[in-house]
């Protein structure tokens, strides 16, 4: 498990990554109470938030953009496993440090997440949804940043801005778009059947049976929730999947390709180097 704190102005930023062998679990608390935003990159690692005869479950959280209040008494607790390692950034405040945050950024915080500035219990959950590409992309370029230094906080000073303006943004257009909840879940289903089935993923009609909802309204509602079409969004999450196990040295570019269902690799080449700007064999 490795922690790195970073403060910046009012806020902290917490990365945290952790692989393991075996099944580990980690918790952590707040020293006081914050308003805090947890985007969790590849791992899908397993939350439980437990504060007093209270307990949340999260057992889905890759991709995850989840924004909360809690206080010292709300414990977060990691289980992390083989198959589920941590990678997660959080961008924190106290409470105290809304009304000093600059650019106006504290009313931005009362105006969409109310409910966390004026808490009712030790633990409020806010706002969740399932990170853009854009949002997705930062989260990834965290953990492969090289920069040590003030380079360093230099970077982390445009990424975090950057990523907690695509969250309000995002935020924002949930709030007036015409999907209703009932059939966001379902479009969140169809993500996480579509993550758990790389390899073989099914066709689009069986994916609409499986979630409930009509072919036309996945294809259409996907794209607006989501920003891309359902299987561009396959095709990313597969070739995202394979630079991580080409780069962690996990496996070779063959293997990495048919892990996430390529048959041929030229094809896998030519689709990573499209997406990535090089090809799978340059990776160091």
């Amino acid at each position: 498990m490795t922690r790195d704190y970073i403060d910046i102005n009012d806020f902290t930023i917490l990365v945290e990554e952790a692989t393991t062998n075996t099944i580990v679990v980690d918790a952590c608390r707040f020293d006081e109470p914050v308003v805090a935003v947890a985007f969790y990159g590849s791992g899908n690692v397993d939350l439980k938030v437990k504060y007093g005869s209270q307990s949340k479950e999260f057992n889905h959280t890759k991709g995850l953009a989840l924004s909360f209040y809690a206080d010292s008494n709300v414990e977060f607790e990691h289980t992390v496993s083989p198959e589920k390692p941590l990678r997660c950034v959080l961008i924190a405040t106290a409470l105290r440090n809304l009304d000093n945050l600059p650019n106006e950024e504290g009313e931005i915080f009362s105006s969409l997440l109310s409910q966390l500035v004026n808490p009712s219990d030790h633990y409020v959950e806010g706002p969740r949804f399932f990170m853009t590409p854009e949002m997705d992309q930062i989260v990834d370029s965290v953990f492969n940043m090289k920069y040590h230094g003030k380079t360093k906080m230099m970077f982390f000073r445009s990424q975090m801005t950057a990523l907690l303006s695509h969250f309000f943004g995002q935020l924002a257009t949930m709030q007036t778009e015409k999907i209703n909840t009932e059939e966001r879940d379902k479009l969140y289903r169809a993500k996480e059947i579509l993550i758990d089935n790389l390899d073989n993923p099914p066709s689009l009609s069986e994916l609409s049976r499986q979630i409930g909802l009509n072919s036309y309204n996945l294809k259409k509602d996907f794209k607006e929730l989501f920003g891309v079409p359902v299987f561009k969004y396959l095709q990313n999450e597969r070739l995202k999947t394979a630079h991580e196990l080409i780069r962690n040295q996990e496996a070779t570019v063959q293997e990495a390709a048919w892990h996430v269902g390529y048959d041929s690799l030229s094809s896998f080449s030519n689709a990573f180097e499209k997406k990535f700007g090089y090809r799978p064999s340059q990776i160091k």
